[in-house]
């Protein structure tokens, strides 16, 4: 009798963690499943310009490894015993859950079956339809910093090796894109001693120096020809820029800010890049330029007025004002969450047409909900901006139209992708369909 309370108590014992662990599993789900229908509502919005996984749901067996495979978290869930995306705007296509899969169930692909995404045709070394130019980095479809760095080294050993130089008074590459993948290219061309120059329409350092302060990006470890090893997973905005910065002095890269290539022509065996008040001429070209292009405008009245800008350097240049920002995924998260931790601006405040946030990484995610409890930032959700003026934006809102007194606005909307320069030029653009 002894040894029957025993085990009984043993069982007991050992019951209590398993009752409180299923318990957290079905709440986990159970937030899954909501995020995943409010994921679905969005529609044609859920579609991701970059590679991303496709569960196949006849062959998931609900291991959840992919889930804890995942290094960005909440981009995948498993739902009614079967793996869902939850967030796949957020993959950067680290490829983490198809090899943890131990049934072969995800693959990445881009586009869905319904929707498609349109990318260059390249071949494996990443050159397009025109022999001498390459495309590299999320412009190629790859968001991973590490990727990205992998693609330009690709690029510059097929050129390296193809013979192409230019001709006297050209350069031999031009690279176009200050960012990780323009960087990374540049590096390795140098290291063949090829004739070298970065371009970019904007600084050296590329959409990462519009990062906010402090925020985090998931590099992964990655080999920078000419300079060393970078073996961190993760590094802040600062600790990047910091990178950036000791490869230029160290490695004397030959870089031109504030250049926007406008056109590429032609010219003989070589290629005439033109912008703004410049041209220059190269063997090859190298274009990183990101896919984001020009900032997605709202087109609404009073847009034009200088109190609306397209990003987010610092948060001093807000002190003291009353600031909205507009749009509902990551980049306009994070804008309106360094704001609000800065604790400078008068007010903060973010506008979005759906009533969730349901596109955001789930760092991102726990730092607004905290902000939004905490009431410094104020969540305009299921509104739409309407009418901008000096001291007020007008939105509509389920009850009507509503004004709210504001001295700025960033809009975060995302931004058109520099396809049409790709017309231009005569690259054969594909549109990818649910495929790899």
């Amino acid at each position: 009798m002894t040894t029957f309370l025993v085990v009984l108590g043993m069982v007991a014992v050992a019951g209590v963690p398993y009752l409180l662990w299923a318990r957290m599993e079905a709440s986990k789900q159970k937030r899954a499943t909501l995020i995943h229908q409010d994921t679905l509502s969005l529609g044609d919005d859920l579609v991701p310009a970059s590679i991303h996984p496709e569960v196949d749901l006849d062959e998931c067996i609900g291991s959840g490894a992919c889930v804890r495979a995942c290094p960005e978290k909440d981009i995948l869930a498993i739902t009614d015993g079967r793996a869902r995306l939850l967030n796949p705007l957020s993959c950067i296509g680290h490829s983490a859950c198809m090899a943890a899969c131990p049934v072969g169930a995800i693959k990445l692909v881009f586009g869905t079956a319904t929707r498609g995404v349109e990318l260059p045709r390249l071949t494996p070394s990443f050159e397009t339809s025109q022999p001498g130019i390459f495309v590299i980095g999320e412009l190629s479809g790859m968001g991973l910093i590490r990727n990205a760095m992998e693609q330009g080294r690709q690029a510059a050993a097929t050129i390296a090796k193809s013979g192409r130089r230019g001709r006297p008074g050209e350069l031999d590459v031009i690279v176009v894109g200050a960012g990780p993948a323009g960087i990374g290219a540049a590096l390795a061309l140098t290291a063949y001693g090829l004739k070298v120059q970065i371009v970019d329409q904007d600084r050296y350092g590329g959409t990462i120096t519009h990062y906010p302060r402090a925020k985090v990006v998931m590099t992964g470890a990655f080999e920078l020809p000419g300079y060393g090893s970078v073996r961190r997973k993760t590094m802040s905005k600062e600790q990047l820029l910091e990178l950036w910065t000791d490869i230029r002095e160290r490695v004397q890269l030959d870089i031109k800010e504030g250049m926007r290539v406008e056109a590429i022509h032609p010219d003989g065996p070589s290629w005439r890049l033109v912008g703004p008040g410049w041209q220059d001429r190269a063997a090859a070209v190298i274009l990183a330029l990101g896919r984001r292009g020009a900032p997605r405008e709202l087109g609404v009245p009073g847009e034009q007025l200088a109190k609306v800008s397209y990003r987010l350097i610092e948060p001093e240049p807000f002190a003291g004002k009353h600031v909205m920002i507009v749009g509902g995924g990551n980049a306009a998260a994070d804008c309106a969450i360094a704001l609000a931790n800065a604790k400078l601006c008068a007010s903060v405040s973010i506008s979005y047409r759906r009533p969730e946030l349901a596109r955001l990484r789930s760092s991102v995610r726990a730092d607004i909900e905290r902000c939004f409890a905490a009431g410094t930032i104020a969540p305009l959700l299921a509104t739409e901006v309407v009418a901008i003026a000096e001291r007020h934006v007008t939105l509509t809102t389920a009850e009507g139209v509503q004004q709210v007194v504001n001295d700025n606005v960033i809009v975060q909307i995302g931004g058109q992708p520099p396809s049409e320069l790709l017309r231009t030029i005569g690259i054969e653009l594909v549109e990818k369909r649910g495929e790899a």
